[in-house]
């Protein structure tokens, strides 16, 4: 679908309309641990987690760029700040868990949740470098995505500063549509933020589920935990409008 190429029906005056949604439940997301075969999601907590996410995250600064909070310069700062948003409502942070270490590495967190228009974002993606790129990092947004479309949500938002590229890469990975640039949409650290939207909706997440499943096999990884085939292959049949710099 173009961004032009909209669906509609005709209304009794000849104007064209969206059309009809069958009503359907669709519940907030609960403070569950979500599971997976290499990591896990955990409710925030300050207490558990400061510690593990400050190390893991030491020394990188640049993580914090397009975020508005952050570089943090000690562990205090840090479980500060976790204390501030933890067991929020909206938006509501998780820690990633690694399997293997059963350290917290990053976070994200579901918000702008909107169970009647059955919409919910993805956002606050905080993954440090030993998450970046690993198969509990692509995990973590599988059983995020796969929580919420469970919930009957018909739309899965994903918005990032239109200048971070690895975020909108990262988007598209994930087999998820360019909806355009807000320009000027904000203001983060003193300077000018225009947002880039992405977006999956419930049509197309069964491919994509089907595309992540598969490249979460284990047969999809050699002895040296490299992958045999990109997940972009799988999900870019989903992706309907790409983005181009």
């Amino acid at each position: 679908m173009g961004f032009f190429d909209l669906e509609f029906e005709l209304d009794d005056h000849g104007n064209r309309v969206g059309l009809p949604v069958v009503p359907a439940e669709c519940s907030r997301p609960s403070w569950l641990v979500l599971a997976g075969a290499y990591g896990r999601l955990e409710p925030l907590d300050a207490e558990r987690h400061s510690a593990d996410l400050f190390e893991a995250y030491w020394g990188h600064d640049d993580l914090w760029t397009y975020m508005p909070q952050g570089p943090f310069a000690t562990l205090g700062e840090y479980r500060q700040w976790a204390e501030s948003v933890q067991r929020r409502d909206d938006p509501m942070f998780f820690a990633v868990i690694d399997t293997e270490t059963t350290r917290a590495l990053g976070v994200a967190s579901y918000l702008r949740i909107d169970p009647t228009a059955r919409s919910i974002e993805v956002g606050w993606i905080t993954y440090s470098p030993e998450l970046q790129g690993s198969r509990a990092g692509t995990e973590a947004m599988y059983l995020m995505m796969r929580n919420a479309f469970e919930l009957g949500y018909r739309r899965y938002e994903w918005k990032c500063n239109a200048l971070n590229v690895e975020s909108m890469n990262a988007a598209q990975r994930l087999g998820m549509s360019f909806d355009g640039v807000f320009p000027k949409a904000t203001v983060v650290k003193g300077r000018n933020r225009d947002t880039a939207w992405f977006a999956l909706v419930d049509d197309d997440w069964p491919l994509v589920r089907s595309a992540m499943e598969k490249w979460l096999e284990p047969s999809n990884f050699d002895a040296d935990g490299r992958q045999l085939s990109a997940l972009s292959q799988g999900s870019k049949p989903a992706v309907r409008r790409s983005w181009a710099f």
